[in-house]
Formats: C-alpha cells, structure tokens, sequence
C-alpha cells in the first residue's frame, strides 16, 4: 500500500537527543517540494521553527506519511501513534544498532525525493493490543515490539496462570513473562532465550525470563490466538513494560488479556533486501562479546577514515 500523495509530513523525534539539524532538513526539503509538516507540541524543543505544532488527535488523523528520527524507541512511539491509521513511518537512525530504523541522516534527502515519487515499498506490523484488568478497573495499550510482566527485585517472582485461545495450558514461574511480535522477537525476547522471527510471520511469541517451574521454554503461537495471563496469588507484583516503557504495577489476581492485530503499523522501505542483510549483521554483533568501542578497533583503519569522512 501506497498513499496516493504526501502533502502533509509529520515529524516524531527522539525523546531526548537534540534532532533539530535533522529535522531541518525535512523540512527544507518539503518547503522546496510544496509540502506541509507538522510535529508534536511535547516535542517543541527538538524541532526547528516554522513547524507546525498539533496535538496526538490531529498528527494521527490528519499526516499522511511520517518520519521518525531517532532510533528504534521512538519508531516504535510513532508506530504507537499512528496505530490502525495505515500512515507510513519512514525511521532515521540517530541511535545504535537499530533494527526498524532503516536510514542514517546522511541519506534522508534521497530517501524523501523517493518517497515522494512513490518509490517505496510499506512493510506491514502486527501489534499487541493488550488490556490490563485489576481490583480497581482495567487500562488499555498498545506494543509493536513486546508486553512484559517483570519481577521487581527483593519482591517475589511473577508466578501466572497461561491461558490461549480460552484454553488453560499450564502455568509460569519466573522472573518476567515477555510477549513479543516477530518485530519484537529480536529485543527482550531474544535476551531471554526466545526464538527469532521473520517479520513476514503471523504470530505471537511467549518467554518465560530464568523460569523456576511450570513452562520452562517460549512458546510460538498463532496470530489468532487469544492470550490470557492471571497472576496468581502467590505471586509478586510485577511491573508491566509496553515496549521497554514502565506502566504500572499488577497486584496478584490481575488478569492481562493480549490480541495481535495484524497491519497495524506501516514500516517505509526503501530498500527491504539491504535492510534485512544489515539487519541479520546486527542481530550477529549482539552475540559478540565486545563493546561497541571494541568492535570498531576490527575495521580497518582504511575503512574507518572513508566512512568518517562520508558522516561529516
């Protein structure tokens, strides 16, 4: 899917990192081109003057394609924004290995010409639609990465009843309860021993973190199947994550319900083959033992100086 023309760009920029110098350049790039772009109000101070501030509501309802400069995070937050509304998300990576993320800003005025001549191929999401219900009432959210119950330290472990499809299967004691999307998979997931899988796959997966009894290993389950976690009384509060985001404790007896919702979110790819070899790269390099500094000291010094100079 395809729009059918950009006349209305919208900005989600990294929480914290200063994206004025790249957000410039969009918009630059759109006033030569006839287009519009707006931003968040809450993002103000990383955005240049001149763009648009709106609110949530209207950024959603009314862009007609958006980019993300920041890295995985805050691609993830744009997909989160513009759930269910088929805009595209084009990502430009301002942080480090980024899987979702398929731009460094050096490329991003290319990148716009093509996607404005409608050069590009969308990448469809699932996304988790999860409902927490407690004593006090219940809450809603969203995730295109991953919902995890986790252990607080010096409290007990989080111990649940796993139901799927309405079925009871068994129960989890453990440290963390992890639900990941195959985008997901690659992240917590993964840390914790869970498989990786291909984003064009529809399902769901369930990781147990350090279990102690009950199931021991991730379970892989289709995307119409219903998952249904109660935690039982013994067990710990845990505090729930919706894609690395802390939201709250659950006491014991509340119940975390989880449907997949396939193209929710729309991922812009200008070149899916090389994303994915660089991609597969990076899941490798999280498998070395070495820090990022480290790494760098196996390229070659030849190397290091071109790629410096093509960065300035």
């Amino acid at each position: 899917m395809q729009p059918a023309s950009v006349g209305r760009l919208g900005l989600v920029v990294h929480p914290v990192r200063d994206t004025v110098e790249q957000a410039r350049l969009v918009q630059t790039w759109a006033a030569a081109h006839g287009k519009e772009v707006v931003g968040l109000r809450t993002d103000a101070a990383r955005l240049p003057e001149g763009v648009d501030l709106v609110g949530p509501e209207e950024f959603a309802s009314t862009v007609d394609a958006a980019v993300s400069l920041g890295g995985d995070g805050t691609m993830l937050g744009a997909l989160r924004l513009l759930v269910g509304r088929g805009v595209p998300v084009l990502g430009v990576n301002l942080g480090h290995l980024g899987f979702l993320v398929e731009l460094e800003p050096r490329e991003l005025p290319a990148a716009l010409e093509r996607i404005s001549a409608g050069d590009f191929t969308v990448e469809p999401h699932l996304c988790l639609r999860t409902e927490l219900r407690t004593g006090e009432g219940h809450r809603e959210s969203v995730a295109f990465n991953d919902v995890a119950l986790a252990r607080r330290p010096g409290h007990g472990t989080v111990t649940a009843a796993l139901s799927v499809a309405d079925q009871r299967i068994g129960y989890l004691r453990c440290d963390a309860v992890v639900l990941a999307t195959p985008t997901g998979s690659t992240a917590y997931s993964y840390a914790a021993g869970g498989p990786v899988v291909s984003p064009g796959a529809d399902s769901l997966v369930v990781t147990p973190v350090a279990p102690m009894s009950g199931i021991g290993r991730p379970i892989v389950l289709g995307v119409d199947e219903p998952v249904r976690l109660e935690l039982l009384e013994k067990s710990g509060a845990p505090v729930v994550e919706v894609d690395g985001i802390a939201s709250g404790e659950l006491p014991p007896g509340s119940v975390v319900e989880v449907r997949a919702e396939r193209d929710a979110g729309h991922v812009i790819r200008l070149d899916a083959g090389d994303h994915g070899r660089r991609s597969r790269v990076k899941l490798s390099l999280l498998d070395l033992p070495l820090l990022p500094d480290e790494m760098l000291e196996l390229v070659p010094q030849e190397l290091r100086r071109s790629e410096s100079t093509r960065t300035r």
